[in-house]
């Protein structure tokens, strides 16, 4: 075997184990409020912030209004809204951040992290929460979170389109190569 196939392996074990490790409440919780919600703001720093982009355009494919937190035209948030945020640690001080501002204003704030104590965890209303294995060595620096949480938004996309009768041809029609 090379090591490409065990590094595979590897990653495809601990994020599986991470993605199962997210409680079917909390799952429904999260799509509970993405369908309440006027609008859905997302975000997270560094390449947390990449798996979030990358899930904001899936939401906005499946037509829902979208915001990713520090473009230039994003707008505030209100009581309406959601904001998704990211960090593994939940210590990244821009994300605690924005989870406190957002919170002031009263708009509902769900985290993913890996860090049930954090404080992002204390200041969020909800919280996604993944198991890691202690031991990510085979691993780079967080991508251990950053695969789970990219995998565990591809998978609540598959819930979405079910739950909103959304067909592929529907976000077919909302992807930007396709207009």
């Amino acid at each position: 075997m090379n090591r490409i196939s065990e590094t595979f392996d590897a990653i495809t074990e601990i994020c599986g184990k991470s993605v199962r490790s997210v409680s079917p409440g909390s799952v429904k919780m999260l799509l509970d409020a993405i369908f309440e919600s006027r609008r859905i703001f997302i975000y997270g720093s560094g390449r947390s912030g990449l798996v979030g982009q990358l899930f904001a355009v899936r939401l906005v494919q499946l037509g829902f209004d979208v915001h990713f937190i520090g473009e230039m035209t994003t707008p505030i948030t209100t009581r309406d809204d959601l904001i998704i945020l990211l960090s593994n640690t939940g210590k990244t001080s821009s994300v605690v951040q924005t989870a406190l501002i957002t919170g002031r204003i009263g708009t509902r704030v769900i985290s993913l992290t890996a860090t049930p104590d954090s404080e992002l965890a204390r200041v969020s209303d909800a919280v996604i929460l993944f198991s890691l294995p202690e031991n990510t060595d085979s691993l780079p620096l967080g991508s251990a979170f950053e695969t789970s949480a990219h995998i565990f938004f591809e998978c609540l996309v598959c819930e979405i389109m079910e739950r909103g009768n959304i067909k592929e041809e529907d976000m077919r029609k909302r992807h930007a190569i396709w207009v």
